[in-house]
């Protein structure tokens, strides 16, 4: 891409010139450079690189004569090179880089289209019959037009023989195998049952593969089709807290907790998120939820006079661990009682 700034710079080092210069100066280096450079001059076989080199001359001339004729007192001094060096070399160094990010750009496009398109250039193997379908895998990808059936070997007889199917989703083309891809009718109504089962396949199958921001990305579809869902809830929880997004954690917990609040498995999750994200307040709230709906749970007492004990309340954490040690909790449980026993009544909120 030609640069759009004047370069005087290299214009100068073509004709061998040096600034200030004007007008004149100009002319005589040019004729200077034409006897050195002319095609009639040249050795032998070289005198079509001569004729190049003599035409970049006169080029180069033609711009600076102007440029002295358009100064003021008809000479161009060593500050305005200077200038258009730099600016010259700005735009260089601009166009440079839109050239990388357009070569970066066309090599990524090539390989997501290697990756999820590699049958594009191919023309079907099969007729499809179910044109519009979903993929099982990948649920939120929505509904896909099949394009085309594909087989990866070359014969139909091949033991190893694997069945592709190429969609054309919103978001681009994918190439899926075919045993993944559940065909839609639209003449029947897709309950929200069906969708929640969908989606918590999906995110099962991330979770399983450690995939656990993709498995609550899934889950916020399974929640938006039945928000009042407990395994939805209680799973897009446990994939937030596992995948480090310890807020929409909790945001997830207390929605949790409005549906199944009840029973303490909420409260639980409440108490060890909150005490994650350092609110060991709202995390004593909710271990003491927690052991008014679950009073045997041994580890609740313990979490619970833990999580007071760094709040500083020595009755109510001596009372948590006395009970957890009742209830035959083991580990660290005398250590816990023995510093809530060294704090100072008068200190104790």
């Amino acid at each position: 891409m030609p640069a759009s700034v004047l370069d005087i710079e290299q214009h100068l080092l073509l004709l061998e010139l040096e600034a200030p210069f004007n007008k004149r100066d100009v002319q005589l280096a040019r004729r200077r450079m034409a006897k050195r450079w002319h095609p009639d001059v040249a050795p032998s076989g070289r005198q079509y690189e001569h004729e190049r080199h003599l035409k970049a001359i006169n080029e180069a001339a033609d711009q600076l004569e102007r440029l002295a004729e358009g100064s003021r007192g008809g000479q161009v001094s060593r500050n305005a090179v200077k200038v258009s060096a730099a600016a010259a070399r700005r735009e260089r160094e601009e166009a440079g880089r839109r050239a990388y990010e357009a070569e970066q750009r066309a090599r990524a496009h090539a390989q997501e289209r290697a990756k999820h398109d590699p049958f594009g250039s191919r023309v079907p193997d099969h007729s499809v019959v179910h044109r519009y379908a979903r993929c099982i895998s990948y649920p939120e990808w929505g509904v896909g037009t099949v394009t085309g059936i594909y087989f990866s070997a070359d014969t139909l007889d091949d033991a190893e023989v694997q069945q592709w199917a190429r969609v054309k989703f919103s978001h681009g083309v994918r190439t899926v195998p075919a045993g993944s891809m559940k065909f839609v009718d639209f003449s029947k109504p897709d309950p929200s049952e069906e969708r929640v089962e969908r989606f918590m396949i999906a995110a099962q199958r991330a979770m399983a593969e450690g995939e656990y921001l993709l498995a609550a990305q899934r889950l916020i579809y399974a929640r938006d089709a039945e928000p009042r869902n407990v395994a939805v809830l209680r799973l897009m929880t446990l994939a937030f807290w596992q995948a480090g997004k310890l807020e929409e954690a909790a945001r997830a917990v207390r929605d949790w907790a409005r549906v199944d609040g009840r029973r303490p498995a909420a409260h639980r999750f409440a108490a060890r998120i909150y005490e994650d994200i350092g609110a060991y307040d709202l995390a004593e709230e909710a271990a003491d939820r927690a052991v008014r709906r679950g009073p045997s749970d041994a580890g609740a007492w313990e979490r619970l006079g833990r999580l007071r004990l760094r709040l500083l309340d020595r009755e109510g954490a001596l009372k948590a661990l006395e009970r957890a040690i009742a209830l035959g909790a083991a580990g660290d449980i005398r250590e816990l009682l023995a510093l809530a026993l060294e704090l100072e009544p008068s200190v104790a909120s």
